[in-house]
């Protein structure tokens, strides 16, 4: 991950003169990457397509439509966007008590994704009537309960080319990855691959290769009515028994429960 330059631009989204109790706003964008900096409200940033990667001090990950990003006031990031629709939500400090220090994923409900849509309606910078200013007040009670079940799932992204290609190769190819076809995609040995992988991402190959399979599961699961057998092998898992394990192991809940879930 790339460190933060000590001369890192730091902006504000909004002018003090200007600024609303919340507001949100929707773009839609084509790979472009922001500079260091930081703003003054709490934003919770979403992508209605496409993805977008995030990057604080401490980690750098990739959000597809399933993941959300929780930004907190004050904290230094920055983004880039890859053909990306997305959606913004801003609140002042005070509607988000004890949000944090750092950037939070979490996992987008189908609650999430809607209020995120209908916030839509008021854009930032123009005062909120008296339905705006209920509506963000809610979701703003909703984001203290959403931050707080922050997900395992994101994926780590790198600058680096040989690792950047095995993720790629990773991703494209989950059914049938290996840790042999992720090191011939990074023109790298295998040992070579293993050790890039755990001092640059912070974790093996294998967990690497679980957490994208697990998020793309999650995806499916959500946005379609495929049977969770055949998710389970289009994926790669042996049995639908054991990708119900490993899903229960990182959300908490079966296949089944989650797509049933708000």
């Amino acid at each position: 991950m790339s460190s933060i330059p000590a001369t890192a631009p730091l902006k504000t989204l909004v002018n003090a003169e200007h600024r609303a109790v919340a507001g949100a706003f929707a773009q839609d964008q084509f790979d472009i990457a922001s500079p260091w900096h930081y703003h003054d409200m709490h934003q919770l940033q979403y992508a209605f397509e496409g993805s977008i990667e995030v990057e604080d001090k401490s980690r750098r990950s990739l959000l597809p439509r399933t993941l959300a990003a929780w930004i907190p006031a004050g904290v230094i990031h920055r983004t880039s966007v890859h053909r990306v629709r997305s959606g913004c939500i801003l609140f002042t400090p005070l509607m988000v008590p004890n949000a944090g220090d750092c950037v939070r994923i979490v996992l987008v409900s189908r609650l999430m994704r809607e209020m995120i849509i209908g916030a839509m309606r008021w854009q930032l910078g123009k005062p909120l009537d008296d339905v705006g200013d209920a509506y963000f007040r809610t979701l703003a009670l909703l984001c203290r309960e959403w931050i707080e079940a922050e997900t395992p799932l994101s994926l780590p992204t790198s600058d680096d080319p040989a690792l950047h290609a095995a993720m790629s190769h990773t991703r494209l190819h989950m059914a049938t990855a290996t840790i042999g076809s992720a090191s011939a995609a990074a023109n790298l040995s295998e040992r070579s691959l293993r050790r890039r992988f755990q001092s640059i991402a912070g974790m093996g190959w294998e967990e690497y290769r679980r957490r994208a399979r697990l998020l793309a599961a999650v995806e499916r699961i959500a946005n379609s009515r495929v049977p969770i057998g055949r998710v389970a092998a289009d994926l790669g898992y042996e049995s639908q028994s054991a990708f119900a394990k490993a899903f229960r192991a990182f959300l908490g809940v079966s296949p089944s429960a989650f797509r049933q879930r708000d």
